[in-house]
């Protein structure tokens, strides 16, 4: 092989080595993406001890001596790391920033594990580094101890970081606050989470989750197509009324069962309850092809309400550190911005269905095509959930399994027999175009 061809491989192969290495440490970054935190409230006095990886504090330019950071001269680093934490992570009282009346920081090695707790966490940060101590770059801590004076103790506190917003959720605060009374509470929050009350009012709870689940059901796709396929073929606001009351009863029920952690648990259920939304979506469009029923169609509406409240519920739970001891006020809150998010998107859909119905695909023909479209996507979606499901392990269920489950079959047979039981009392099948019980909506 000639010598400029051996030189091409060689640029290739250090091309290659260079990517590979980038891609190693872009790894190795990602699993150690944490700052830990602990917030204190005592009486006149709130604390905030921090763990920050010390790649994080690039700006901070430690010296380097032998790959080492050079501990003898690295007073003024640490002295800007101090800063940058101060200025990335801020607490406030009452919706007022807190200014510090002291701080203090030190370097540690990465196998130390003093923030286990936070007596350790705040022993360790009042000690001083052990002389002849090697840290290599980037691969230690910046530990801090941030003191700040407070009006009162029973104030509202709330915490933000603003550390490095490029990294976005790849860097997380793992934070565990310790309220003057009652137990402490663990939170997980990242630059994008803007600022997070540690101690909400009820008030502040209640709006925040009714903020959340207006922001679940609106990016919620899968349950926008369910809804738009429970009111293809309705006609009239009494027909449209009936299913929606029944999907949020049935869906309500369910979302506060799982609240209180009454779902089954395991690793299979959620993708179970993904693949039976899809299921559903299936289900109803090929209804409204093959003709509807308005009885059946309460109650059939009844039981994938019950599914997809556990659907809801995933987007709860996650949320629930953010509700400080207001649980079921957040959790009311939430369900309430579920309920404002279907007006919401029933004062936009309702419309353009109607003119859809009206000037492009008109009459029972394009109902047909408009529900084909709807099956076919929601196809797609229960097969690859379907996919997922499969490869999921299954649970050996015990006892306690089967009386979960045996509870929430017997909830369901209720339910449909209460559903049923609705739909003739209110004569829901006579509504406005349907001169007889047993006429089709499809028709």
């Amino acid at each position: 092989m000639s010598a400029r061809r051996w030189h091409r491989w060689g640029w290739w192969l250090a091309l290659c080595a260079a990517c590979w290495a980038g891609a190693a440490q872009a790894h190795e970054f990602k699993l150690d993406a944490v700052i830990n935190a602990f917030v204190e409230i005592r009486p006149g006095e709130a604390r905030l001890v921090v763990r920050a990886p010390l790649y994080l504090f690039k700006q901070a330019r430690f010296p380097v001596a032998n790959a080492q950071i050079d501990l003898d001269q690295a007073a003024p680093a640490l002295e800007r790391a101090l800063a940058a934490i101060q200025r990335d992570i801020s607490l406030q009282e009452n919706g007022r920033a807190l200014v510090a009346s002291s701080a203090s920081a030190r370097l540690s090695l990465p196998s130390d594990r003093s923030f286990e707790s936070y007596e350790q966490a705040l022993h360790h940060v009042a000690e001083p580094l052990e002389p002849g101590t090697g840290i290599y770059v980037d691969q230690g801590y910046v530990d801090a101890r941030i003191s700040y004076p407070i009006g009162a103790a029973d104030s509202e506190f709330s915490i933000r970081t603003t550390a490095a917003p490029e990294l976005g959720e790849y860097l997380k605060l793992a934070l565990r606050y310790r309220p003057p009374a009652g137990e402490p509470r663990a939170m997980v929050i990242t630059s994008q989470s803007g600022t997070v009350a540690l101690n909400p009012t009820w008030w502040r709870a209640a709006s925040t989750f009714t903020g959340l689940g207006i922001t679940h059901i609106l990016g919620g796709y899968d349950h926008l197509l369910f809804l738009l396929c429970l009111v293809i073929p309705l006609r009239g606001w009494r027909q449209i009324l009936s299913v929606i009351t029944v999907f949020t009863l049935a869906h309500s029920f369910t979302l506060l069962g799982s609240a209180f952690h009454l779902a089954p648990a395991g690793r299979w259920f959620p993708p179970f309850v993904e693949t039976a939304i899809a299921a559903s979506i299936v289900y109803m469009a090929l209804e409204n092809i093959m003709g509807v029923r308005l009885e059946r169609r309460v109650l059939i509406t009844g039981l994938f309400g019950l599914v997809h409240g556990f659907g809801f519920s995933y987007g709860l739970q996650e949320n629930f550190q953010f509700a400080g001891t207001h649980l079921l006020v957040s959790l009311l809150g939430f369900n309430v911005g579920v309920e404002l998010g279907q007006l919401m998107v029933f004062a936009v859909m309702l419309p353009l269905l109607a003119l859809v119905r009206r000037y492009v695909l008109p009459g029972r023909i394009g109902m047909i095509i408009l529900s084909a479209i709807l099956a076919d996507t929601g196809w797609h979606w229960m097969l690859d959930r379907a996919d997922v499901l499969w490869k999921t392990p299954w649970p050996h269920p015990s006892a306690g399994d089967f009386v979960v489950m045996a509870v929430w079959l017997g909830g369901a047979m209720l339910a449909a027999a209460g559903l049923r039981l609705l739909a003739r009392r209110m004569r829901v099948a006579r509504g406005p175009g349907l001169p007889a019980p047993q006429q089709a909506l499809a028709e």
